[in-house]
This record gives C-alpha cells, sequence and structure tokens, in this order.
C-alpha cells in the first residue's frame, strides 16, 4: 500500500489550501452571524455565488464525482478524493463553495448513474454547474426508516403519470430557494420479493400537491438556508419518464447512492476532528492555571495524544475504504464503508468534547468552531443510518464470512 499522494493530489491539496485561506476560512464568521439572524432565514449567504465561481474557474469544482462517469468527472478516484474532501470538511458547510455538498452530490451520482439522457439534461446538468441545489426525500415520520423496507409513500401508476401520496421528514436542504428538484423514495407495490417493491423518482420543487409541514431544528439550530423539514406529499402527480431506472428498482439505486455519501461524510468529519484537535492545542499552550500551563498537565497531553492516535485511525481506515470501492466497487467494499460510518461520527464527536472541555466555557461558544464540529459529529451519528444499524449489519457480515473460512 502507497501511503504518498500522487502529484495531482499533492497539486490539488495545494490550490485547495490556498483558496481555503484566501476565500473560506476569512468569511466563515460572517456566514455564521448572516445564518443566524433571524431576518436572513432560508436566504443563502450573499457572498456563496462569488467564491463559487472562483472555485469553478480554477479547477476546485465536482471533485467527489467519481472517475467511472466518465465527462460527468473531474477524473479523480475515491481514494484521490479523500483528502481533498478533508480539507473542504475543515469548515462546516464549505463544500457548497466547491459543489461537492450533500444531499447535491449523492442526486448528481443518481443521475449519472442511473439517469436517462433526458433526466441528465434537465436536472444533472444545472446541478453539477451548480446552478440549482435538491434533495433526497426518504425518511418518514409514522415508520423505523433505518429498515427501508418500511418506507410507505405510495408511487402508484396512473396513466401516462404516477401519483406520491405520503409523509416524510428529515428531508435536507428543502427550505433553500435553490433547491428544485427532489428525488423520492417511495413505495411501488407488487408482489415481488420485499426489496423488489420500493422505486425512486425525480419531482420539481414546484410540482402542486407539495406542503411543507414544519422546518424540524437539529439541537435548536435551524441549519439554514437548507434546513430539515417534514414534508406531506397529497396527490403529487409527476410524468412516467421521471421515474428513474424502472419500478422497483429504488434500493439497487438507494446503494450506489448511499456508500459514497456516507463515506464523504467521514472524509469531512476527519478534516473537523483535525481542526478540533488543532484549536486545543494551541489553546492549552496559551492558558494558564493554577500557576502552570495546561499544556503541561499529563492529562490535557493525554488527550492530545488520544485524539491524534484516533483521528490518524479514522483517516487509515477511511482511506482504506474509498481504495476499496475504487479496485472493487461499493458493494463488495460495504463492510469497509459501514466501518467507517461507524468510527468516524463518533470519533469527532469525542475529540471535539475533549477540545470543548480544554476551552472551558468558551467552548460551549462560537467564539471557535469546536462546538459546531461536536454537534455535526452528534448529528451524523444518526444520518444516513444510525450506529446500531451499521453496526449489527456489520456485525452479520463478519460472523458470517468467518464462519466461511476454515478455522486454524
Amino acid at each position: 500500500m502507497d501511503f504518498e499522494y500522487s502529484d495531482k493530489v499533492k497539486t490539488l491539496r495545494e490550490k485547495l489550501t490556498a483558496f481555503m485561506d484566501a476565500h473560506v476560512y476569512p468569511t466563515e464568521q460572517d456566514r455564521i452571524d448572516f445564518q443566524h439572524d433571524h431576518a436572513n432565514l432560508w436566504k443563502p449567504w450573499p457572498g456563496i455565488e462569488d467564491i463559487k465561481a472562483k472555485a469553478k474557474a480554477e479547477g476546485l469544482w465536482n471533485l467527489f464525482m467519481p472517475h467511472e462517469y466518465g465527462e460527468w468527472s473531474p477524473g479523480l478516484t475515491n481514494l484521490e478524493y479523500a483528502p481533498l474532501a478533508e480539507l473542504m470538511g475543515r469548515v462546516v458547510g464549505a463544500s457548497e463553495f466547491f459543489n461537492c455538498a450533500a444531499p447535491d452530490t449523492g442526486n448528481m451520482e443518481v443521475l449519472a448513474k442511473y439517469g436517462t439522457p433526458e433526466q441528465q439534461e434537465k436536472w444533472l446538468k444545472p446541478l453539477l454547474a451548480g446552478e440549482i441545489r435538491s434533495a433526497y426525500v426518504m425518511t418518514e415520520p409514522e415508520v423505523a426508516s433505518s429498515d427501508a423496507t418500511n418506507i410507505a409513500t405510495t408511487i402508484i401508476a396512473d396513466g401516462d403519470d404516477y401519483v406520491i401520496n405520503g409523509r416524510k421528514w428529515w428531508i435536507s436542504g428543502v427550505m433553500d430557494p435553490r433547491c428544485k428538484v427532489y428525488i423520492l423514495f417511495g413505495r411501488t407495490p407488487s408482489d415481488g420479493p420485499r426489496h423488489r417493491q420500493h422505486s425512486q423518482i425525480i419531482i420539481p420543487a414546484d410540482t402542486p400537491g407539495i406542503e411543507i409541514v414544519r422546518p424540524l431544528p437539529v439541537f435548536e439550530s435551524l441549519h439554514s438556508p437548507g434546513g430539515h423539514c417534514e414534508m406531506l406529499f397529497k396527490d403529487v402527480r409527476v410524468p412516467k419518464e421521471n421515474l428513474i431506472l424502472g419500478e422497483g428498482r429504488g434500493f439497487e439505486i438507494a446503494q450506489g447512492r448511499l456508500g459514497p455519501g456516507r463515506i464523504h461524510h467521514c472524509m469531512r468529519l476527519i478534516g473537523q476532528a483535525q481542526r478540533a484537535v488543532e484549536y486545543m492545542a494551541r489553546r492549552v499552550e496559551n492558558r494558564v492555571a493554577f500557576g502552570r500551563k495546561l499544556s503541561e498537565q499529563s492529562s490535557i497531553r493525554q488527550d492530545i495524544a488520544r485524539s491524534f492516535c484516533e483521528i490518524e485511525q479514522a483517516r487509515l481506515l477511511t482511506l482504506k475504504a474509498a481504495d476499496a470501492m475504487d479496485r472493487h466497487g461499493n458493494k463488495v467494499a460495504k463492510d469497509l464503508i459501514a466501518a467507517i460510518k461507524i468510527v468516524a461520527p463518533q470519533m469527532a464527536q469525542t475529540v471535539a468534547d475533549r477540545a470543548i472541555q480544554a476551552h472551558g466555557a468558551m467552548g460551549l461558544t462560537g467564539d471557535t468552531p469546536v462546538a459546531q464540529i461536536f454537534v455535526s459529529g452528534r448529528f451524523l451519528r444518526m444520518a444516513d443510518g444510525p450506529d446500531e444499524v451499521h453496526l449489527s449489519q456489520l456485525g452479520k457480515l463478519k460472523i458470517a464470512e468467518y464462519n466461511a473460512a476454515p478455522l486454524r
């Protein structure tokens, strides 16, 4: 295994680091202040389009799209993208500057891999250009959606259309006025196997019959401008050509979509955790209590040492998972994807918690990024499936694998 970054990745890291220094870190607090002003609720930060244009001009654009997507991709592998996503992830929300933010990334991969030429022309191209945003509509309040076979929202054929009925929640990005299209996961009832009873369909955001019931706060934050919301679909009618791939193919599409999305979250969390420990190290070196710098306390040194070890372990597991995806495909790499999804959010939360403690009361404020990193890690332990589901599935997979091999 080669632990050196390629020359291409080294060049991109240098460009990305310089871009972050010039345009992202200096505007971070202004962006936070804007979004926290209730008068700006559900409004994008005014400076975002200018920074996006600069990123696009420098070739720091759509870096997430794996090389196998040909014309839609800048040509990077998942392994090459990982250290770049880590750099973007250091500032929560900065991935949007580079058109590498969820849920758009997953939706773009779905349309690039499974979309018809007509669907790609109408929706993929403006998403790749960063002209619009999108949402992925899956989770429901009435069922345990971690078992997606429970999803009950119906997609029923009626003449030349499909009619959608159901209630969804925790749908990210919908409140953003730039969100123009949804990809909905719903049930197309049939007598087939359990995993062949669901489909995915494209719904323009302005289709009649869609009601935004309420925005949902995360730890009392609304995550403006995109937010997360509860939605009601009542007799929502779209043409049949909006169905993706075909009836009963929903789980097939979901597995192709969720693997990369999960590991992208982990890549960004590595960057957040790294930033938290850097803030922690700076704080303890410059803070004196009871006649000694905090950095001279053994317990503080141990916290930083543990944090370094845990970040490095998670980083290496992320890179191994990304490499396996490139070499063998998402399906074969599912054990490593599950493992890093379990490890990275908890690691980031733990490291950020130590950094908060080292900062004292300041760590609870917005004066440093560590509180936001803590919340982000906790939130992502639920997003894309709770820890318990990934642990259960990974345990089941490994039990079967180890029992199939001879015991030595």
